[in-house]
């Protein structure tokens, strides 16, 4: 009969602070978002900008990052206003 309390009480317990995280995170999911986006699309401009021309100091650390980026290049060189994928590698229209 206690153990049954208490199951209860912990239920309610995490319903209730599932509901007070929603509260104070939901203003700002879009914010955070935008803020990994924008990280992401500066990661991605590192690893690709030997590729795309502009030297890049860290080149031999980040060439092994190509495999990895390939995948994604459709949505960040669209996201980043280019029609076509700047890579002459990656023909990914």
């Amino acid at each position: 009969m206690l153990s049954r309390r208490f199951g209860t009480a912990r239920r309610r317990l995490s319903a209730v602070s599932d509901g007070l995280r929603e509260f104070y995170v939901a203003p700002y999911r879009r914010t955070f978002g935008r803020a990994r986006r924008d990280e992401d699309d500066l990661f991605m401009l590192l690893v690709l900008s030997e590729a795309l021309g502009v030297p890049n100091p860290a080149s031999y650390y980040t060439a092994e990052l190509l495999p990895l980026v390939y995948e994604r290049v459709h949505e960040w060189h669209t996201r980043m206003g280019m029609e076509r994928s700047p890579l002459e590698d990656v023909s990914c229209c």
